[in-house]
């Protein structure tokens, strides 16, 4: 909140209590925190979305590009193990697309509603505080005349700064007690409101990660040579690169 720090027309009484400002700073402050927790929440789910959908579409490209390796046409094994392998990736994506929708829906959604409310209530804050000044500029003019002597003109301009006053404190005193009640209404308000939509983030992450254990486990049964091990098949490997390396055309000068 940006609060005037001019002190022209500041008027000599305390019309606001000073424990009544600090409360009514920490419950904004409180409400501007989460202002910002919102958007940005909002703005790492959205990351986290396209991330998840870049990883799947990466995997389909790959399996694709694999597909149309010419070694494919000249091996069957081979072809079979890619044509499994890039079934398991649609699969992936299809699952994947899913989850993203629904906590698109059920999360950065709602999410994106809660943080529209936000300017209504700085407007609010704002117009108290344009009141508030008013409200001190007219109390200033009214102590200025009280200190002057009585005479038949400062009189009449007393009570005419007295009745421009009046209203502007009443309404002052409205604004202030509006805040004051709602402000941490609103704040207490959020756990019931963003609730629901952990609970659907949760339960879309779990559907997804069941389906991909589902996946793999049907791609490992289709691809997998039983019985070995990590280490065997790295040493299969470093044995397979050893004999291309002793190719005399990949050999060192």
């Amino acid at each position: 909140m940006s609060w005037i720090p001019f002190k022209i027309g500041q008027p000599k009484k305390q019309i606001v209590p000073k424990t009544v400002e600090r409360d009514f700073e920490r419950e904004y402050g409180k409400l501007q925190q989460l202002e910002d927790q919102t958007k940005k929440l909002q703005k790492d789910m959205k990351k986290s979305t396209d991330a998840d959908l870049a990883m799947s579409k990466s995997a389909v490209k790959i399996s694709s590009d694999l597909l149309s390796n010419p070694l494919c046409e000249q091996e069957p094994a081979f072809l079979e193990m890619v044509t499994a392998f890039d079934t398991a990736m649609k699969r992936m994506d299809s699952f994947n697309q899913e989850k993203v929708n629904q906590i698109q829906k059920t999360v950065i959604e709602p999410l994106k509603k809660f943080s529209s409310v936000f300017p209504s209530l700085n407007m609010a804050v704002k117009r108290r505080e344009q009141t508030l000044q008013d409200y001190k500029r007219l109390q200033s003019k009214v102590e200025k005349y009280e200190e002057k002597e009585r005479t038949g003109p400062v009189l009449a301009k007393l009570h005419q700064a007295r009745e421009e006053l009046r209203p502007v404190k009443e309404d002052f005193e409205a604004k202030n007690k509006q805040l004051l009640e709602e402000m941490p209404k609103f704040y207490s308000s959020r756990i019931d409101y963003f609730k629901p939509s952990f609970e659907s983030l949760v339960r879309a992450q779990v559907v997804y990660y069941t389906e991909m254990h589902k996946i793999f486990g049907d791609l490992t049964a289709q691809i997998d040579r039983p019985g070995l091990s990590d280490e065997q098949r790295e040493r299969e490997n470093d044995a397979k690169l050893s004999e291309l390396r002793a190719l005399s055309i990949v050999a060192d000068d």
